[in-house]
């Protein structure tokens, strides 16, 4: 199964990347709730997240936490959220959601656009608090 985020992963789609490491993928989400609404998956194709080996699985966790961790730093929010949907991408995916109340993870709301440097700029920010830890 070829998706979407495997064609980011292997450069033939482009992606405004945050993180990556050897087994994940942290990028920039092109239908966002919010600035900053990142992207976490893990490099292996596997569909439903809870089919992930559980190391990958935990790996997957702690990258996220690390990526929520520095958009927390550079995005005006109170918390990052956190939601696994999994429906529209046949990908093992996590949401990182700024968010100031619970109505900014309402997947129904209307999504915001940006412009590429607006996207690069954010996805920037991120980068450098990544950097500084």
């Amino acid at each position: 199964m070829s998706t979407v985020f495997s064609k980011i992963i292997s450069g033939e789609i482009p992606a405004y990347k945050v993180a990556e490491s050897i087994d994940y993928l942290a990028f920039l989400d092109n239908s966002p709730l919010a600035e900053g609404h990142v992207l976490v998956i893990p490099k292996q194709e596997v569909d439903y997240i809870f089919d992930v080996e559980d190391e990958l699985y935990t790996g997957l966790m702690l990258f996220a936490k690390i990526v929520a961790t520095a958009m927390k730093t550079v995005i005006p929010c109170k918390k990052v959220g956190v939601a696994v949907i999994g429906l529209e991408v046949p990908h093992a995916h996590i949401h990182l959601i700024p968010m100031n109340e619970v109505s900014d993870l309402n997947f129904s709301r209307p999504k915001l656009s940006f412009t590429p440097e607006e996207l690069e700029a954010t996805a920037e920010k991120i980068k450098e608090a990544l950097r500084e830890e």
